[in-house]
Formats: C-alpha cells, sequence, structure tokens
C-alpha cells in the first residue's frame, strides 16, 4: 500500500495543498462521522490553526521540512499537550490542562506535526473496549454496533475512519494491537524503553509504552522512527544508536525464521480467525519465510501475572489523586470526607476495581504470595521469549482470539474482557516489540496478524509486516 504521508508532503511541497487545507479536510470528517464514532475527547482546533499556519509560512519561504510537517494527527488524551486539556478518559482530571509537552510530543512538534485533537480512552487506559470512557464508548467506524477496541480505542478510530492518517496510541497489554485488529489498521508496540513515557499519564510504569499507528506499514516506520531515541528525561529508555526500520522494511521474508507459538491458537481462538491467519502464514512461506511451529508453555500464566503486576503498579501510581496532592478535589469537613468525595466521584467503578485489586496484592500478608511470585514468572517468560528467539526470528500468530465484539457484551463480566488480551499481554511481559498489520477478514470482520520479534529487533517486525501487506496488493 502507498504510505499515504509521503502522497501528501509531496503535494504539500508541490503547492497542491496547504496545511492549512488538510486540516480543514481532516476537520471536515470529523465533523461527519465523529457523532457516529465518538473518536475524540477534545479537539484542538486553535492550536491545529497556528500549527499549520506557522507550516504554510515555512513551505512558503522554502525551507526543507520532515516529512511529517504539515500532517494532521491525534494524540490518546493519556499523552500531555501543553495547554491542551488531558484528561485520561477520566473524571478525575477533566480539568488537567499540562503546563508541559510529553517528549514524543515535542518530537512530533520538531517534525512539524499538526495536533487536531486528543483522542478517546478508556479511563486511565484501563479497558479492552474503550467504554470506561468519561465520554462515552469509540464505536467501530465499519461496524458501529461493536467496540473499536481499547483502550486506545479513539486513535485507532480516527485512523480507521480517515479522519487523520495517523496517530499516537499507548500500549499496557495490547492497548494499540487489539483495537488496530478489531479496525484494520496497523499498530505497533515498540521495545519496552524504546521510546519516552516522559509526560505520559502512568497506568503501570514497567509495561506502559507509547505507539505509532497509521493505515500502511510505511507510515507507522515513518512515526515511528520520529518519536524513538533515548530520552535523559526518563531512565528507562534504551541508550545507543536506534537502527533504522525504513531502511530494511522493503527486505521481504525469504529466510526469514518465523515461528509459530502452537498455544497462539488454543481453544480459546475463533476458528474463522485461525483460518484467516493461517492462509496468511502460508502465504509467507510461500514467499521463501521458513515456518516452523513452536511452543511457548508460559502463555497461559501470562495473563494471570499481568493482571497481578498491573493492578498493583497501577494502585501506586493513581494514589497520587487524592483531591490533595492532584485531581479533583470535592469539599467536605475533615480530610478523611475530602479523600472519600474525591475517590468516590473522580474514579470509575473499572479503575477502582484495579486499584483495590493491586492495594490488595501488595498488602502485608499477600506481597509475596501474589506480587513477588508474579513478578518471578515475569522474568522466566522473558527468558521464555529469549531462548526461543536463539530459534527463530519473528513469532506471528493472530493479535486477539476473536474479532470486534458488540459493545456492551462484556462490560459486566471482567473476566471475558479480559481474555480479550491474551495474545497481546505476553508482549508487554517480556517487553518486546510487536506489530499488528490486516490480514483478512472473519465474520466481515478484520483480523490482524501480530508479528512479534526480539528486543530491539523492530526492523523484523516490519520486514514482515510490509510483506503481509503486499499480500493485497
Amino acid at each position: 500500500m502507498q504510505s499515504e504521508i509521503l502522497e501528501l508532503a509531496k503535494k504539500l511541497r508541490s503547492g497542491e495543498t496547504t496545511a492549512k487545507q488538510l486540516l480543514g479536510e481532516a476537520y471536515k470528517t470529523i465533523e461527519a462521522k465523529e457523532p457516529t464514532v465518538n473518536a475524540f475527547i477534545n479537539l484542538m482546533k486553535n492550536q491545529a490553526e497556528k500549527q499549520a499556519e506557522e507550516i504554510d509560512k515555512r513551505l512558503t519561504n522554502g525551507e526543507e521540512l520532515p516529512l511529517l510537517a504539515g500532517i494532521p494527527c491525534a494524540i490518546k488524551d493519556m499523552i500531555c499537550v501543553a495547554d491542551a486539556k488531558t484528561t485520561a478518559g477520566s473524571k478525575m482530571l477533566e480539568n488537567f490542562i499540562p503546563p508541559y509537552d510529553a517528549e514524543v510530543i515535542t518530537r512530533l512538534k520538531n517534525n512539524g506535526a499538526v495536533f487536531v485533537g486528543k483522542a478517546n480512552m478508556d479511563e486511565f487506559a484501563m479497558g479492552s473496549s474503550t467504554e470506561f470512557s468519561i465520554v462515552g464508548p469509540t464505536h467501530n467506524p465499519l461496524n458501529h454496533k461493536l467496540v473499536a477496541g481499547g483502550s486506545s480505542g479513539g486513535s485507532v478510530a480516527a485512523v480507521a475512519s480517515g479522519m487523520v492518517p495517523y496517530a499516537l496510541g499507548t500500549d499496557t497489554g495490547g492497548s494499540i494491537r487489539e483495537p488496530a485488529s478489531f479496525c484494520g489498521i496497523v499498530g505497533f508496540k515498540p521495545t519496552y524503553g524504546r521510546i519516552s513515557r516522559s509526560g505520559v499519564i502512568s497506568y503501570a510504569s514497567s509495561f506502559d509504552q507509547v505507539g505509532p499507528l497509521a493505515r500502511t506499514v510505511e507510515d507507522t516506520a515513518l512515526v515511528y522512527e520520529a518519536i524513538a531515541g533515548p530520552d535523559p528525561k526518563d531512565s528507562t529508555t534504551l541508550l545507543g544508536t536506534m537502527s533504522s526500520v525504513l531502511t530494511t522494511m522493503h527486505g521481504g521474508v525469504k529466510g526469514l525464521r518465523i515461528g509459530v507459538p502452537k498455544e497462539f491458537f488454543n481453544e480459546g481462538v475463533d476458528k474463522e480467525v485461525v483460518t484467516t491467519v493461517k492462509k496468511a502464514i502460508d502465504k509467507l512461506q510461500q514467499n521463501g519465510a521458513i515456518v516452523s511451529e513452536v511452543s511457548l508453555a508460559l502463555t497461559d500464566v501470562a495473563l494471570a501475572v499481568y493482571l497481578i503486576l498491573t493492578r498493583a503498579e497501577a494502585s501506586t501510581n493513581l494514589a497520587r489523586y487524592d483531591g490533595v496532592r492532584f485531581g479533583l478535589r470535592s469539599d467536605g469537613k475533615t480530610m478523611e470526607e475530602i479523600y472519600r468525595k474525591t475517590r468516590g466521584a473522580g474514579f470509575g467503578v473499572e479503575v477502582k476495581q484495579r486499584i483495590m485489586l493491586g492495594t490488595f496484592a501488595l498488602s502485608s500478608g499477600y506481597a509475596d504470595k501474589y506480587y513477588k511470585q508474579a513478578s518471578a514468572v515475569r522474568r522466566e517468560i522473558a527468558q521464555e521469549y529469549a531462548g526461543t528467539f536463539e530459534q527463530v526470528d519473528v513469532l506471528v500468530g493472530p493479535a486477539t482470539p476473536e474479532v470486534a465484539f458488540p459493545i456492551g457484551s462484556k462490560t459486566d463480566n471482567p473476566l471475558r474482557m479480559y481474555a480479550a488480551d491474551v495474545l497481546t499481554v505476553p508482549v508487554n511481559v517480556a517487553g518486546v516489540p510487536a506489530i499488528v498489520v490486516p490480514c483478512g477478514k472473519a465474520h466481515e470482520m478484520p483480523v490482524g496478524l501480530q508479528i512479534i520479534s526480539a528486543q530491539g529487533r523492530e526492523d523484523l517486525c516490519f520486514r514482515v509486516a510490509s510483506t503481509v501487506e503486499a499480500f493485497d496488493d
């Protein structure tokens, strides 16, 4: 598929269009589709118009600008943008206006990006469907009765519906890849530490990772390279030179060793999804890949490890929103009354539930039984992936066990909702990169192929994804 960003960049430089015209077209599409999709929490028209005008002025002056200059994009409302309301989808932060930019926003600004608005999301990124939001659920652009996926559902829906060419999301356990699969676009979660989390509101700090979303693999790569790299403000970012993924992404898969984890095709995975994914794997083999079955025996426990550790980290991270230090403050005669009213009114049901479970997992007498054991198993899972990547170059399989499901069908059953992430959470537990690319349909809805590589080998993810994308050309 042809890069939309490169095509728009070419038109901007030839004078065929302007950044202001592109922004106007984006808002026109948003106005037409937003009532049925609900992809945004807040639009940023004033800032966006100023950004577009500045780019047009610089282009008129003959400046050589980055490829992203003048291209509209959406930003998940978890990522701070200076002077723009940032709510994390929560009443707790409904009036929060950051005085600073997240590092990824600074890098996009340096590349001339134009921000149309803050995209809808599950409250504090806690959800798999973007149904737990201060502004209500995001609807799948392909079928408004179905979820868009979560928690980056607004970012994905904005791209999938044609409102913007690309967007940023965050991925804690599949929050980029699952909705990308549900809506039929490309979503990338890099190696943990490859992209700065500075200025990104935390859910679970050792799992969270910012990543790009776009309609093509090349556009996803362009955005990834613009925002990735070390950041002195985030001590978890990886040091050293980052290799380019753009220079190798069209190298094909001939001779590449592809592993197919048998645990990714268990009884819980929809049969039509399995059929669609296996057809894509067969095509990879026909293109010269060396395909073999592998086993990731700890896949079945990865979800449990994820649930314990992320909730423990969330209970610590969200403790700051007590109405005294940060967040919504309710009136009360005593400090205890202020705490009770604030936390009772500011957080939604899903967030409260996760905080309580995390606090329990860290409590005296239970930390050894739950938190410490989960941490130990997490290390074993990371070692299992590292060992597997000594045998194969990449792993491929379905991104989700099913296609997009009806809105409201799982909100009253948390375990069924959590199961939607069973194939994506192991990647976050292990800290490795993964990309999702459309590979066909099941039940008339998109199916995403998940491609996983070893830590630091983002290039292999993009090579395979580019090959899969070409199957439809």
